[in-house]
């Protein structure tokens, strides 16, 4: 029959006729609209076909009036799986409750295997991950992801340069590498020291060599300032040269900032939303209510499940609504000029060393333009403008 399927979900029966008149008997079933299938002869008396369950009260009333031996030797279809399953209904929810049970102890850390790390150290990641709720017992989809466990861990323990984090199955792996205490240092061979840039010479301090250079000479990229050959001509000797050359170097900035600006700030508030999602579709279990925040930055976070040691495509989803207010920042043409000028001290600061210092600063060009303020900057540093060259043969 086409409709297969349908008969399935309905059911059906087998029927076994034995004697003579077969024929008749399913002319008569189709009369009475009851559908016959796969008729098979076994032999001249003997033959198998199929009606529908539904059809089995108007079939016995037409096997009365046959000369057929009737019997019904097969059964198949979805009331009759019901009907098996309820009589071995204990057998289904022990193994449903195994399935269910396995599950959940596949999603639970049981073990926290830290390598690699001194007993101290060790002692404080355990002291950190029970304060950010990892430890034994925990369901794995309500932990961080293992680069933010890592991040934070890196962010809270000095001691520690990098740690991995690792998920194998049912445990969770730190692999620490610890913060090494310095090697004594490698004697330095001979070397002089140029200039990285072209300065003006602003004050020496010379640990060991011989200064090319005075206080006010004007120096190119790459020209000597202390010479790693000290003495008299024929008795001299190779040194490291070491010191510091400060000089007084330039820098140019360009700083365009609008007039209005409008940005978005977190106020702290917010809401929660979790999902059981499986590739699109997702299912809400907790925090079906809509936030009555006019703009919003959302964070979305997953963690699949797991079955005994395999990723499910079934996944934990935890969607944060954070609230954000919207702020509109203007400034006068006065309160533009100077936040220019601080934007660009500040962005002119993170390229410079650490000992740098700006000694000078003059405004080239400022224009306002297009709701913009453009401010062009010239400035004076000192920073220390040698670097080392090692001696080859025939300096």
């Amino acid at each position: 029959m086409k409709n297969g399927w349908v008969d399935t979900l309905a059911g059906s029966v087998r029927v076994k006729a034995e004697g003579k008149g077969i024929e008749r008997l399913i002319n008569a079933c189709v009369r009475q609209g009851i559908a016959v299938w796969n008729v098979k002869n076994h032999s001249r008396e003997t033959a198998t076909f199929f009606i529908k369950l539904s059809d089995v009260k108007r079939f016995r009333h037409i096997a009365r009036q046959s000369e057929c031996k009737l019997s019904f030797v097969g059964r198949r279809g979805l009331p009759f799986f019901w009907r098996r399953a309820r009589r071995n209904s204990g057998f289904g929810l022990g193994l449903l409750l195994f399935a269910a049970i396995v599950f959940l102890l596949s999603n639970v850390v049981w073990s926290i295997d830290i390598e690699g790390a001194s007993p101290e150290t060790e002692h404080q990641i355990v002291r950190e991950l029970k304060r950010m709720g990892v430890e034994r017992g925990v369901f794995q989809f309500l932990l961080d992801d293992p680069e933010t466990l890592q991040r934070k861990l890196t962010e809270r323990i000095h001691d520690i340069t990098w740690v991995g984090v690792e998920w194998e199955g049912t445990l969770l792996h730190f692999r620490v590498v610890e913060k090494e205490i310095p090697e004594p240092k490698e004697p330095i061979p001979p070397r002089h020291l140029v200039a990285k840039k072209e300065a003006v010479i602003a004050d020496l301090f010379v640990e060991e060599g011989q200064p090319l250079v005075s206080v006010n000479d004007y120096v190119q990229k790459g020209q000597l300032l202390v010479s790693g050959v000290i003495g008299a001509e024929g008795r001299t000797k190779f040194v490291p040269a070491t010191g510091k050359v400060l000089g007084e170097t330039w820098y140019k900035s360009t700083v365009v900032l609008p007039l209005e600006t409008t940005f978005h700030v977190l106020t702290g508030a917010f809401a929660e939303r979790h999902y059981i999602a499986m590739g699109r579709f997702s299912l809400p279990i907790w925090g079906w209510e809509k936030p009555a925040f006019a703009h919003t930055v959302i964070e979305t976070k997953k963690r699949p499940f797991r079955f005994w040691k395999w990723d499910l495509p079934v996944y934990y989803e935890r969607v944060t609504i954070r609230e954000a207010e919207e702020v509109k920042r203007s400034y006068t043409w006065e309160e533009a000029f100077a936040e220019a000028k601080k934007i660009a001290r500040r962005e002119l600061r993170a390229k410079l060393p650490e000992e740098a210092v700006i000694r000078g600063e003059k405004v080239l060009h400022q224009t306002k333009e297009n709701g913009k303020v453009r401010v062009e900057l010239h400035y004076e540093v000192i920073e220390n403008i040698a670097v080392p060259q090692p001696i080859v043969q025939g300096d």
